[in-house]
Formats: C-alpha cells, sequence, structure tokens
C-alpha cells in the first residue's frame, strides 16, 4: 500500500507545528517531519482518524473527529527534551470514507504497512472503535500479541451494528486477540452492565476494575500483566478512563478515574518495553474540553511515552 497517496492519508495542516526559534528551546513541531522522505527512517509515525461514527452509533456525544489535529496542537509545543535522537514522522490522518465500515478497512491496511515497515504506531482517534482495526493489523503481522484496554468501559457490547462501545469484542470473536492474552484494566463496575462483565469471565480475559488496581498497586498490576508472554503490545488508552476533573473533554465522562499523572505513569511504561507496537488514545473531545485540558494531558501522555522509548525509563 502507497500511505502517502492522497486517497489513504491527507498530511497534517503545518499550522498545528510549533516553531518556537530557540536552538536552547526545540520543541516537538521543530524535529517531527511530515515528508515522504523522512519516514522510511523514521522509527514512530504518528496517524489520526477523526471520525466519531462509532460514537453516534453508541449514542454517545460526538466531537471525538476533532481530536487528532486538536492533540497535535498540543503535542508540537512541548520540549523536544531527549528526542532529537528519536525519528519521528507524522503521515496525517487517514482519509474518511462514506461509513465507518469502509474508514476501519483502510486505516487498518494503512496501518498494517506502518507495523510492516517497523515503526511504532501512536495511534490518534477519534472514537474506541479505532481499536477494532489497529489491533486488528498488529495481529496480522505479529503473532502472540498482548492488548490492554485502559477504560472506563468494557467495548464488548453485543450490538449488530459496530460502533465505539464493540471494539474488543470484534477483536475476540474474530480471533485477533486471545482473551489470555488481553487484560480490561481500569473500567468502572456503575459504567458497565453485568452481562459484559460475565461475557468477559467466561472467556477468560483478565479483568482488574480501577478499585482492583489500587488495591493491587496500579504499576504492580500492569508490570505484572507485562509477564504475559507476546511478541508485540497493543495499548489501547480512552481517556474516560481519567476522571473527569483531569479529563472533562471525553465522550463519556466518568466522575472518577486515573489521575492525569497515573495515565503518564502507564504511558511510560508502555515506552519502555520494546515489545510495544501500537499506543493508541481514543475518546478524546474537545468540543467539551476545558483549557484544553484533556488534549493537553494526551498530550503529555504520548511526550512520556516517546521519551521512555528513548530513556528506557
Amino acid at each position: 500500500m502507497d500511505i502517502f497517496d492522497p486517497h489513504n492519508t491527507r498530511r497534517p495542516d503545518q499550522s498545528l507545528f510549533f516553531k518556537r526559534g530557540d536552538p536552547n528551546d526545540a520543541r516537538l513541531g521543530e524535529i517531527v517531519r511530515t515528508d515522504e522522505a523522512a519516514y522510511d527512517g523514521a522509527l514512530v509515525a504518528i496517524l489520526g482518524c477523526p471520525q466519531d461514527e462509532g460514537v453516534r452509533r453508541n449514542h454517545g456525544r460526538p466531537g471525538a473527529a476533532l481530536a487528532p489535529d486538536e492533540i497535535r496542537r498540543c503535542l508540537y509545543r512541548l520540549t523536544a527534551a531527549n528526542l532529537d535522537d528519536l525519528p519521528i514522522a507524522d503521515l496525517g490522518n487517514t482519509v474518511i470514507q462514506a461509513t465507518l465500515e469502509e474508514t476501519h478497512a483502510l486505516h487498518q491496511a494503512v496501518v498494517q504497512q506502518i507495523l510492516r515497515d517497523g515503526k511504532t504506531l501512536v495511534s490518534l482517534g477519534g472514537g474506541n472503535d479505532i481499536s477494532y482495526p489497529d489491533c486488528a493489523a498488529l495481529a496480522q503481522v505479529a503473532t502472540g500479541v498482548l492488548a490492554f484496554n485502559v477504560d472506563a468501559h468494557f467495548d464488548v457490547r453485543a450490538d449488530a451494528v459496530r460502533n465505539s462501545g464493540t471494539p474488543y469484542r470484534q477483536l475476540i470473536e474474530e480471533g485477533f486477540i486471545r482473551p489470555d492474552r488481553f487484560y480490561e484494566m481500569g473500567h468502572q463496575p456503575f459504567a458497565n452492565a453485568p452481562a459484559y462483565a460475565q461475557y468477559l469471565r467466561e472467556r477468560g480475559v483478565h479483568v482488574q476494575s480501577l478499585a482492583d488496581l489500587r488495591r493491587f498497586g496500579l504499576m504492580r498490576a500492569f508490570r505484572s500483566a507485562l509477564e504475559t508472554g507476546a511478541q508485540a503490545i497493543f495499548w489501547g488508552f480512552d481517556l474516560d478512563a481519567v476522571r473527569a476533573a483531569d479529563a472533562p473533554g471525553v465522550s463519556a465522562p466518568t466522575p472518577i478515574g486515573l489521575t492525569g499523572d497515573e495515565l503518564c505513569q502507564i504511558a511510560t511504561l508502555a515506552g519502555t518495553d520494546p515489545r510495544t507496537r501500537i499506543v493508541e488514545f481514543s475518546e478524546v473531545n474537545p468540543q467539551f474540553d476545558v483549557d484544553q485540558r484533556t488534549c493537553r494531558l494526551t498530550a503529555a501522555a504520548i511526550w512520556h511515552f516517546l521519551v521512555s522509548m528513548v530513556s528506557g525509563e
């Protein structure tokens, strides 16, 4: 597949790339490249999928389609720190198609090519339905995938039509992820039907609520999960896993959840594991954000992920 074909992806708006012009204080907007020539040597690729049709189908509040570019606007103002030696290519956004199913198919093909080219992908939703094409693409190029859904919701609805609440059921039922290598982390019992908890338990999925994580020790729980044998890791971060005080701009806010600092700690852990191939951030909704709080937090989590890739800690 030709990733740079304008029918497949559209280059990011250059106005999003902040440039301070201070040689002592380089920003990410000054080192991340968007040209085709930079892609070959890049170790990290950034790709957005600016749609919220899956959220609409799931009766959520629309607005996540705006997220990829608004996250970029915040991300590219952050310091380049020790990232000068980490080649990063921003491929822009997957071209949105007439239907959600067609958008997923194109996005999956683009992601699959990025992974085959040996890149680590930072994927920017959009609705959480993006987890289906992202994780399915990884399963098609790697064996032994370990998958995390860091989310207030299970997203295993039994709906006949795919939406932002169905991606992990699709992945399980279609054999893209093995239940014993799938971790549902940080869910809220008040936000999930008991029938879906039973569905996960019956299939052997590892299910740990936010309360479970706090009792066991948040980072200890994630480190323990990483001991599961796997050749490639998918991290799905739905920002509604974070409490509304820290992340008000999401499709389905929750009053309690992870703190922003805890999100960044998990993102740091993801960056230290060389098996990580995809980190995905979804359900950011700029229409309901407050002073870009959620977009800034997502950008900070991405920054922590990238820096830990370089430092290993």
